[in-house]
């Protein structure tokens, strides 16, 4: 993923152990982590505004999101405050990849800020749209 100008991609901070990235420096205060909360299951957790300035770090969180996880996966979105349609593509692609690899992708959201640009878009239909975590399936 190309940066923006006069920008860098952060990496998402992680909470499984693994050695957090800058995520205080993000455009609209978005905060990206991973944690994988059961053997079977790894979620990145969003937080702020998902809009064209925070976008691809999004995309790159929900890259390194695929390429880590070879079962369930999750995106939190529980924090997110605003989601413009160049946050719902990169969750569109993601879904898209996710369909690929034969791999089920939640998405935990309740708000209005993030349900209705997916039911709005159609979009909605791409994920498995819980209200909390406890939602997602176990093994």
């Amino acid at each position: 993923m190309i940066p923006l100008p006069g920008s860098t991609p952060a990496q998402p901070s992680r909470d499984d152990g693994e050695p957090a990235g800058q995520h205080a420096a993000l455009p609209g205060g978005l905060k990206l982590s991973f944690s994988s909360p059961r053997s079977d299951l790894t979620v990145l957790s969003v937080s702020g505004e998902i809009d064209t300035l925070t976008a691809p770090h999004l995309g790159a969180a929900l890259d390194d999101l695929l390429e880590r996880a070879d079962r369930q996966i999750a995106i939190d979105l529980e924090g997110v405050t605003f989601l413009a349609s160049s946050g719902l593509g990169a969750l569109i692609h993601t879904a898209r990849q996710a369909a690929r690899d034969d791999r089920r992708l939640f998405v935990v959201a309740t708000s209005r800020a993030v349900l209705r640009p997916l039911e709005v878009t159609g979009s909605a239909q791409l994920f498995t749209v819980v209200g909390d975590r406890a939602g997602i399936p176990g093994p």
